[in-house]
């Protein structure tokens, strides 16, 4: 399917112009009218790439951007400003935005940089297929585990943490991330909940689960995961 973009834009003739000309490449549209809004919208849609204005009410592009990033999502970032300083553009990136467009602009240019963002991230995205941890294998396409020949039985969510876990590249996942990619934006659990389901699955893959040799507590941050061999 086409990718989807959102576009967090509170002015509403440039919104619905830069929707129109998106809509009319192929791409699947969403928009919000202000920041807060939009980040709203991003957590709960997870578009493939925002367009994201710096001047907004309620949220400004720089705090949804770094609230984004803070929250774990790699989502790429096209800031849109009326602002050229050079102090502008280097704080939208220090925040996390991957590329940077001041207006006016043309949409030859816009769908470029569009265009090579996307391939960027899909790039980055290597499709996991298994997971060995010691003497346990996980399968994340058949949704099973095993040690040896003993069959594990792990939950949609344990599949889903030891997923995001295994992802990151040996780097934290902080509660609130797991949170939102597991729970999602609509549930509402606690911090604690992540800390139990780490607790159970530990027992589960973990010979010694109060010394654990792959799952690893990050204190003040979260969890990662000690890799083993990854496909």
């Amino acid at each position: 399917m086409n990718p989807r973009l959102l576009i967090i834009e509170d002015e509403l003739p440039m919104r619905t112009a830069l929707a129109d000309a998106l809509a009319g490449e192929g791409y699947r549209v969403l928009t919000a009218a202000d920041g807060r809004a939009g980040l709203d919208r991003a957590l709960a849609e997870k578009p493939d790439l925002i367009l994201l204005d710096l001047m907004m009410p309620r949220l400004d592009g720089f705090a949804v951007c770094s609230e984004l990033r803070r929250l774990g999502h790699a989502v790429p970032v096209l800031m849109l400003t009326a602002k050229g300083q050079i102090e502008d553009r280097v704080k939208g990136l220090d925040v996390g935005a991957d590329d940077y467009l001041v207006k006016p602009f043309s949409t030859e240019e816009l769908f470029a940089r569009v265009r090579a963002l996307l391939r960027r991230s899909q790039k980055a995205l290597k499709p996991l297929h298994t997971l060995t941890l010691g003497e346990v294998q996980i399968d994340f396409i058949q949704q099973q585990a095993r040690r040896g020949k003993k069959l594990l039985h792990l939950t949609a969510k344990e599949f889903a943490m030891l997923r995001l876990l295994a992802e990151s590249g040996g780097e934290a996942i902080s509660r609130d991330r797991f949170l939102d990619a597991v729970w999602g934006y609509t549930a509402f659990p606690t911090t604690r909940t992540v800390d139990m389901h780490i607790a159970t699955l530990r027992g589960k893959i973990e010979k010694n689960p109060e010394k654990p040799r792959f799952i690893h507590t990050v204190h003040g941050v979260g969890y990662r995961l000690e890799l083993g061999d990854v496909r």
